[in-house]
């Protein structure tokens, strides 16, 4: 397992010499497993899935990540994107943790999302919440601002970085980025 580990994150740097974006590099399909460890803060539940395996997705476990990602607010329930579940998954892959990836917000209800935004000014009206392509995270045992830093090196679509709040916004929208 650490020689595979290994491997990917000497290929993750090498990519960055490259014309090839880091995450275009790890997203070659490999013939192996892609296990994510999630646990949501709103409902304490905690989740090991594995949604890929050897070639193909498995689809009882899409579902319960899915599930689990749900709008805690209205219990809605959408089809994450993939290219989300495979940056979350890089992100733990590369930091070698066994520990779960701290979510705080998945997919959120156009309900849920214009009440947020009466409370707050971040909110975006056309978030990628709505279409399930965002999630803030936090991961126990790393810093924010290194989690930060290696969501930005693998440029997948934006990070919003909250230090004070204590999360990290990611999603598979435009790259950009924003927070301090």
């Amino acid at each position: 397992m650490n020689s595979r580990r290994d491997f990917l994150k000497k290929s993750i740097i090498l990519g960055a010499g490259l014309s090839v974006s880091p995450y275009e590099l790890f997203a070659y399909r490999l013939p192996v497993d892609r296990t994510i460890k999630l646990y949501n803060a709103h409902t304490g539940e905690h989740l090991k899935a594995t949604y890929w395996s050897k070639d193909h997705f498995v689809k009882d476990e899409l579902k319960k990540i899915n599930h689990h990602l749900r709008d805690h607010r209205t219990g809605e329930v959408e089809d994450m994107d993939i290219e989300l579940l495979d940056l979350l998954y890089s992100l733990q892959l590369i930091r070698d943790t066994n520990k779960p990836i701290k979510v705080l917000s998945g997919y959120r209800s156009p309900k849920t999302n214009k009440m947020l935004r009466g409370k707050s000014e971040g909110v975006a009206k056309n978030s990628f919440h709505l279409k399930a392509q965002a999630i803030d995270i936090n991961l126990p045992g790393t810093e924010l601002k290194n989690l930060k830093k290696l969501a930005t090196f693998l440029r997948r679509g934006g990070v919003g970085y909250y230090p004070r709040s204590g999360f990290m916004h990611i999603d598979t929208g435009p790259i950009r980025y924003w927070g301090s």
